[in-house]
């Protein structure tokens, strides 16, 4: 009898009724899920789509950006404000000074925890593939400018 109470409970606690409602990425990371481009040499413009766990300014995704592989920030499109009921959502930025073999990360940030998300790495001319980032790629533009300023939603 014991046996089957026990089983029972294990049943029970195993349901899924009273765990927690499903929000998304719990990784407190913003991710790239789509990069298109277009323009020309020395002025492409980046079509970005990010997929994060924004929950209002507490946490939300403050942006995007373009950083070559050594490490330089190319452009940076600052998100002003939190994406909650727009996931994912995409914004365009550029001109992004580049020509079009250049080999480029496009990565997200989140305001609370910083860069790690799925990013996309390629260029223009043979495309660009999701991957994610060596550990402390770029650590220190983390603090570079442009910056966003006050979350105001």
């Amino acid at each position: 009898m014991t046996v089957i109470y026990s089983l029972l409970f294990l049943l029970a606690c195993s349901s899924g009724k009273n765990d927690p409602v499903d929000k998304g990425d719990v990784s407190g990371k913003a991710d790239v899920v789509a990069v298109s481009v277009s323009g020309q040499p020395g002025a492409y413009t980046f079509n970005t789509t990010v997929s994060s766990p924004d929950e209002g300014c507490q946490q939300y995704a403050n942006w995007w950006e373009v950083v070559s592989a050594d490490e330089t920030l190319l452009y940076r499109r600052i998100l002003r404000h939190s994406h909650v009921n727009e996931q994912p959502f995409a914004r365009t930025g550029g001109p992004v000074a580049i020509n079009q073999d250049d080999i480029v990360w496009i990565r997200a940030h989140m305001n609370n925890t910083g860069y790690g998300g799925e990013a996309f790495k390629g260029s223009v001319s043979k495309g660009f593939v999701k991957t994610v980032m060596p550990e402390g790629f770029a650590a220190a533009l983390e603090t570079q400018d442009p910056q966003p300023g006050k979350c105001p939603f």
